[in-house]
């Protein structure tokens, strides 16, 4: 925990390539003939996007303990680009490879990086995550989704109410001495009870009852516990491999070994698109949407062709007092958040009178070409409904050590 922390953080250690190398091999045949492999993420997956770490020389416990101001760079969690070991993890992923993560970040960074909300367990929390206690919906935002704590760091309230039920929306951040989420601690421990292979990346291990999900994969006599961290943990006798490493380090070369190759960072947006008529009047609602049916805040303004008003708040609806013909071409200004200096990007949309259902698009950014590329599909019946999302906050900037209070 933060007061915790020393005055002196403990020396980083990096082990020598070739030692590395051949840890990497090692690991690299264990995920191979693993049946259940699970990782388990700290802050040091995301060091290397600019975000710093806790306990470092440098972490944020370490500077309040010796009363001493940042003075690096540090990167917004909205603008950071997840690392290679994240975009490493969601390759293993999406291949049946890895089947759970754990995560103590709640800089949402696994998210982005495409890792499915089924498949993590956040158990400190996501920053651009709120969800609504009376009814249970969730919503992900392309901004800080985090209360002010004004009062008391035990009100997570953020301002916003539910579009579904009107109940007032928290934020999900676990601040210390809180409980973690039942759901997401269970899912955890579950997979750590099923695992034959637990792998904790930058983690320091120190935090309860975090810490406790790895040891019982490592007290597993059937199973193996390995570490990769730069500092001691106190699970370190149980770990069958230890490594002293960045975990990009670690990861890069594992994933050579395997043949495996890591994916670059694509920004994926999920945009659905549907008429409805209200009093015979058409009218176009436009949302996004997450994988799980999640409604996801990450427009900025809408512009519809031809016409003068502009769309600055969810909902996104159009009215077409005139009607609308079949075929008609509806052509649409997109304005991004901007985290990654998004250009606007035009969507045309068909309507047709007989189309049932939203219509998703696929919108894919990639930060290294500045492009979008933009894939139609028809087949809407697992998307939720765009409606059930409010309004933006103006709010869209989070530093990475602005979240003083949270358990990590």
């Amino acid at each position: 925990m933060a007061d915790s922390a020393p005055k002196v953080a403990e020396e980083e250690r990096i082990e020598a390539p070739e030692v590395v190398d051949q840890k990497a091999q090692r690991l690299a045949n264990q995920i191979r003939d693993s049946k259940h492999f699970i990782a388990f993420t700290g802050a040091g997956v995301s060091t290397s996007a600019g975000i710093p770490d806790f306990r470092g020389p440098e972490g944020a416990w370490t500077l309040r303990a010796q009363g001493r101001e940042r003075t690096g760079k540090t990167v917004s969690t909205l603008q950071a680009i997840p690392t290679p070991t994240h975009m490493a993890l969601a390759a293993l992923q999406e291949r049946g490879i890895l089947k759970y993560l754990i995560s103590q970040n709640c800089d949402g960074l696994h998210r982005k990086s495409g890792i499915l909300s089924e498949k993590i367990s956040e158990l400190h929390g996501n920053s651009n995550r709120e969800q609504c206690k009376d009814c249970g919906k969730e919503y992900i935002r392309d901004f800080r989704a985090v209360a002010t704590y004004e009062k008391t760091v035990r009100d997570h309230r953020t301002g916003r109410k539910c579009a579904r039920c009107g109940g007032p929306l928290h934020d999900t951040i676990i601040n210390f001495g809180e409980s973690l989420p039942a759901q997401a601690l269970e899912s955890a421990f579950d997979h750590a009870k099923k695992a034959d292979l637990c792998l904790v990346l930058g983690s320091s291990l120190t935090v309860t009852p975090a810490n406790e999900i790895p040891e019982v994969t490592g007290r597993n006599r059937k199973a193996r516990l390995v570490i990769c961290n730069l500092q001691s943990t106190p699970l370190d006798k149980l770990s069958d491999l230890r490594v002293f490493s960045k975990a990009d380090d670690l990861m890069i070369q594992v994933m050579e070994k395997l043949q495996i190759p890591i994916p670059p960072f694509i920004l994926r947006r999920r945009l659905t698109i549907k008429v409805e008529t209200d009093n015979e009047i058409p009218q176009l609602n436009i949302g996004g949407v997450d994988e799980d049916g999640t409604p996801v805040s990450f427009l900025q303004s809408i512009k519809l062709a031809g016409s003068r008003r502009v769309l600055r708040s969810e909902p996104f609806i159009f009215s077409f007092r005139d009607g609308l013909e079949t075929g008609t071409d509806i052509k649409l200004d997109l304005e991004f958040m901007g985290h990654y200096r998004e250009p606007n990007l035009e969507i045309v949309h068909e309507y047709h009178h007989d189309s049932r259902g939203p219509t998703l698009y696929l919108l894919e950014y990639n930060p290294y070409t500045g492009g979008w590329t933009t894939t139609k599909q028809n087949d809407a019946n697992h998307i939720a409904n765009a409606n059930e999302i409010i309004d933006l906050t103006d709010d869209t900037t989070i530093l990475s050590d602005d979240l003083s209070n949270v358990a990590v």
